[in-house]
């Protein structure tokens, strides 16, 4: 038997059986076992020398956001619209058939756009070239996801369930468990609070699962059995998610109003150019890039080509700002000036870990070389 059938058959098993007090270490055992089996699907046969026909793109800019949708919902209609970068667009499904890059030009910075072909229900277990797009996505810092306003709000679901089949996560911060595996000592579990959905037994249940038998366990938040397994496989990737839905001028004024009140959501029409501006805000705001502008001494600041931070690829502390710059920087900074919203007055002394905020500006006080005698 496959994996992708012992999946089916522990998911049917799943179905069957009845959610409560006694059943919960049954269910938290089958869960791990999908994970697991989960795991071993996306890696590479073996025998094989790994590489595989993927999509090959060079992260390019201060930021990637990835286009996820099903085919024809307007994908490479709105990569065209954003960036200029022409992708073929037609009538027709699976119209794209591998990755485009395009750059979008926005307050001073370049965010790369990925418009990637369209998946379908079963992408997770390899089909339509599921796996290497999804793939994409996981190297991507933003997720848009567009879906078509007219059409069911049940598409929304089966794409979120197919991405959390391959570890991604969508909108959500990882879980503040404590987990470390040890050589000897058994298992030892521990709580800062009450837990209503894991104890003890369970967690055994699922470390054995996994062959662990000795290891340090420490819930910081009242967590699930999910998120349990999702520490312990520790690949999981934690990324933003805004949800597009595009085509809103073919349905009533009623049915916009209630999707644009949703969370993380923006309604759009590429038709007739809708609201683009207000999904480059939001997108700009789920990204967090903080720019940075540097003043040489006894200057003008440079306002024309800024540092630009973020906190998923470094940080945005002082530290992070002159590693940016050269690696060797640090060790010659006696102390920096900061201009703007993160300084109390004007100019504020900082040192490395004062964080910055977006359009400061940073003056760089060396060291003084020791005079030679």
């Amino acid at each position: 038997m496959g994996i992708i059938e012992r999946i089916k058959e522990i998911e049917a098993e799943m179905a069957r059986t009845q959610k409560n007090k006694a059943t919960e270490y049954h269910l938290g055992q089958l869960k791990a076992k999908i994970a697991k089996l989960r795991t071993q699907l996306l890696e590479p046969p073996k025998g094989s020398s790994g590489g595989g026909d993927g999509f090959e793109v060079t992260k390019f800019g201060h930021g990637r956001v990835a286009l996820i949708g099903f085919p024809s919902v307007g994908k490479s209609t709105l990569l065209t619209m954003l960036t200029g970068t022409h992708s073929e667009a037609a009538s027709y499904e699976f119209t794209t058939l591998t990755c485009i890059p395009g750059i979008i030009h926005y307050n001073d910075t370049k965010i790369q756009l990925l418009d990637l072909p369209g998946i379908i229900e079963g992408a997770s277990e390899g089909k339509g070239r599921g796996r290497q797009v999804i793939a994409v996505a996981k190297s991507s810092d933003l997720v848009l996801m567009v879906l078509d306003a007219s059409k069911s709000e049940g598409h929304r679901q089966i794409l979120t369930k197919e991405l959390e089949a391959v570890g991604l996560r969508l909108n959500k911060r990882p879980p503040q468990i404590y987990f470390k595996k040890k050589k000897t000592g058994g298992i030892s579990f521990n709580s800062t609070l009450p837990l209503t959905h894991v104890d003890e037994k369970l967690c055994y249940q699922i470390l054995h699962e996994y062959k662990i038998h000795n290891a340090e366990v420490l819930f910081r938040e009242d967590a699930t059995v999910d998120d349990l397994i999702d520490v312990i496989e520790g690949n999981r990737k934690y990324i933003k998610c805004v949800y597009v839905y595009n085509k809103i001028d073919v349905i009533g004024i009623d049915d916009v109003d209630k999707l644009a009140r949703q969370p993380n959501s923006v309604v759009i029409s590429c038709n007739l150019k809708l609201n683009l501006d207000r999904l480059l805000s939001k997108m700009w705001e789920e990204m967090g890039l903080v720019r940075v502008y540097t003043k040489p001494q006894g200057q003008q600041p440079d306002f024309s080509d800024p540092v630009v931070l973020s906190a998923d690829r470094g940080g945005c502390s002082v530290e992070d700002f002159c590693n940016h710059i050269h690696r060797s920087l640090i060790k010659d900074v006696k102390y920096v000036l900061v201009w703007g919203s993160s300084a109390r007055h004007y100019p504020q002394h900082c040192g490395l870990g004062h964080s910055l905020q977006d359009e400061d500006v940073v003056q760089i006080v060396k060291k003084k070389a020791p005079l030679k005698t």
